[in-house]
């Protein structure tokens, strides 16, 4: 058994939203992606895919030229290699599943 918390130990970068990967399981890693306000992660594809879901605050997602507004509570999932980028509207807290084979470091280079 392993445990982890969303809402514990959280520092927000001042200039990009903060990666940290919280959870490793045989299958897939739980990466917290917390943004402040006008905060943005650049248009970028994932290698396998993944499912985002908004904990607690307001993202703009832009996916396929459309841009959806993800409230608290909201998920999205997205097959691998579609281009797709956030925006904090609010102060976020985002967590991201991608597959056990996918690097952290790739989403920290494109916080």
């Amino acid at each position: 058994m392993t445990t982890a918390s969303l809402t514990e130990n959280i520092i927000y970068n001042e200039t990009k939203p903060a990666v940290t990967l919280i959870l490793k399981t045989q299958t897939t890693k739980e990466v917290r992606i917390v943004f402040k306000k006008g905060q943005l992660m650049k248009e970028h594809k994932a290698p396998f895919p993944i499912i985002v879901e908004i904990f607690e605050g307001l993202i703009e997602f832009g996916v396929n030229g459309e841009k959806l507004i993800l409230k608290k509570g909201a998920l999205i999932a997205l097959d691998a290699n579609v281009p797709h980028d956030l925006n904090g509207l609010e102060d976020s807290i985002v967590r991201l599943t991608v597959s056990i084979n996918d690097q952290v470091q790739r989403v920290k280079n494109v916080a």
